[in-house]
C-alpha cells in the first residue's frame, strides 16, 4: 500500500483525453495520403516533444513548430491559423472517462497536484472538468521549463515542501514524466497503461489500466 504525502499527476494524455491525433487525422485528411497518416501523427508528436526540450517558449509556439515542422517533412502546405487550431483546442480537452469518480475518492486522503506542460490560460478549464480538488497545480510556464527537464519536477518539490520519497507521480509517459522522476529519486510511480507508450519495467512503477486503479494501490 502506497501512502504518500502529496500525489502529483501529469495532466495531459494521463487525466485528459488528448486531441491531437484525432484534430490532425481530420484536417490533414486531404493532404496526407492514408498511408502516411499514422507516421505523419507520430512526427507531430515527435516533434512536440523536440520542442519542448530547449529554453522556455509559450505552448502556442510549441504547438506551431511543431505544426510547421511536420507540414514540411510530408511536403504539406503549412497555415499559421490551421496551426493554431490545436493550441486553442487544449482546454477544451475532456478528461478520460474514469477520471473524475477516482479522483474524488483519492482527494479524500490526500493533496492532488498537477504538473503540467500548459500555460495558465489552459489548465484552469481542464482542471475544472476533474471535478476533483488540486492543492496545486504547477504549470510549464510557471516555472519556464518543460518536462521531461527537471526544472518543473524540482520547482513543484520546492513549493510543496516535499521531498522525492514524499511522492506518488502519475502519469502515462514515461519519456516526459517516468524517466525524470526516477532520475530524481522519486520511488512511488505508478503508470497509467493508456496504450500510447510501451511498458519500460526498469523505471520501477505501479501499471494501472486506467485512473480507476489509483484507490487500490493507496487502500482505499
Amino acid at each position: 500500500m502506497l501512502r504518500p504525502k502529496y500525489i502529483t499527476f501529469d495532466c495531459y494524455g494521463t487525466l485528459s483525453r488528448p486531441l491531437f491525433p484525432d484534430m490532425a487525422r481530420e484536417i490533414y485528411a486531404g493532404r496526407v495520403s492514408a498511408d502516411a497518416m499514422d507516421r505523419f501523427v507520430q512526427d507531430f508528436a515527435a516533434y512536440r516533444l523536440d520542442e519542448v526540450l530547449g529554453a522556455w517558449k509559450p505552448y502556442r509556439d510549441v504547438i506551431v513548430n511543431a505544426i510547421e515542422r511536420v507540414c514540411r517533412k510530408h511536403s504539406v502546405t503549412f497555415d499559421e491559423v490551421e496551426a493554431e487550431r490545436f493550441y486553442e483546442a487544449v482546454p477544451h480537452w475532456a478528461p478520460h472517462p474514469d477520471v473524475p469518480e477516482a479522483l474524488k475518492i483519492v482527494a479524500k486522503e490526500f493533496p492532488l497536484v498537477g504538473l503540467t506542460n500548459a500555460m495558465d490560460s489552459q489548465i484552469t478549464a481542464n482542471v475544472a472538468q476533474y471535478q476533483a480538488p488540486f492543492h496545486a497545480v504547477i504549470t510549464a510556464e510557471q516555472v519556464q521549463s518543460y518536462k521531461p527537464r527537471l526544472k518543473g519536477f524540482e520547482a513543484m518539490m520546492d513549493q510543496l515542501g516535499a521531498r522525492p520519497e514524499e511522492l506518488l507521480h502519475v502519469s502515462s509517459s514515461f519519456r516526459y514524466d517516468l524517466m525524470p522522476a526516477y532520475d530524481l529519486g522519486i520511488r512511488m510511480k505508478a503508470w497509467v497503461n493508456r496504450r500510447h507508450e510501451p511498458p519500460n519495467p526498469f523505471y520501477e512503477y505501479h501499471e494501472i489500466a486506467d485512473i480507476g486503479g489509483l484507490p487500490g494501490l493507496l487502500g482505499l
